[in-house]
């Protein structure tokens, strides 16, 4: 399977300051992207995430999973996670991210949201694992979604809907600015399956 056959042209920041995040569109083709989707939903170890909320833990419906060169430990929201070794399929996809993004990446964490009703609330990704001012490269999967962005001061607005097979990177001082989200929708009724290609920074 070709998949460097439809890479497209450099993109444009979508943010109009203090960041930068690339939206490459579809950089898979419909059947290349319905492969991949279809193989992660039966080969990934999914699993529902956790998060300690005010002491609490929580169980979300959305199933997480957690994968890298090594057995990393990566801690948000007051649980902490061990990467398992890749799968083909995912190795595949990061050396396409890696191409397009012109970065290279250590590690993936897998988001699988089964229907619009899950979502993911504001948030930046600035955990001290990864790498400062790092780029993550966001693989879209299945079921199109609103994607959103909130400067921290300004409260500026910037949203794309991401499309089934493909691409967004944040970089640079993205997630010391911005705040993103996956706004829950009752509009959607099929899974989404989000990697996130990131680098973690060894101890």
């Amino acid at each position: 399977m070709d998949l460097f056959e439809h890479l497209n042209s450099e993109p444009h920041n979508l943010l109009p300051y203090n960041g930068e995040v690339f939206y490459y569109g579809k950089i898979l083709t419909q059947e290349q992207a319905n492969y991949y989707f279809h193989a992660l939903m039966e080969k990934i170890a999914w699993e529902n995430d956790k998060a300690m909320i005010m002491g609490k833990e929580i169980i979300t419906r959305r199933k997480v999973a957690w994968y890298g060169d090594a057995p990393f430990s990566y801690t948000y929201s007051g649980t902490t996670k061990t990467a398992l070794p890749w799968i083909n399929e995912l190795l595949e996809l990061k050396q396409l991210a890696e191409t397009e993004s012109k970065e290279s990446y250590n590690s993936c964490l897998l988001n699988l949201y089964h229907t619009g009703e899950e979502g993911m609330t504001w948030h930046s990704d600035a955990e001290i694992a990864l790498k400062k001012n790092g780029a993550i490269g966001s693989f879209s999967l299945g079921a199109e979604r609103k994607f959103s962005f909130k400067h921290k001061k300004t409260k500026h607005p910037v949203a794309v809907i991401l499309e089934h097979g493909s691409l967004l990177v944040m970089k640079g001082e993205t997630q010391t600015h911005w705040l993103h989200s996956l706004p829950t929708t009752k509009k959607v009724f099929t899974p989404r399956i989000n990697l996130t290609f990131r680098c973690i920074v060894q101890p």
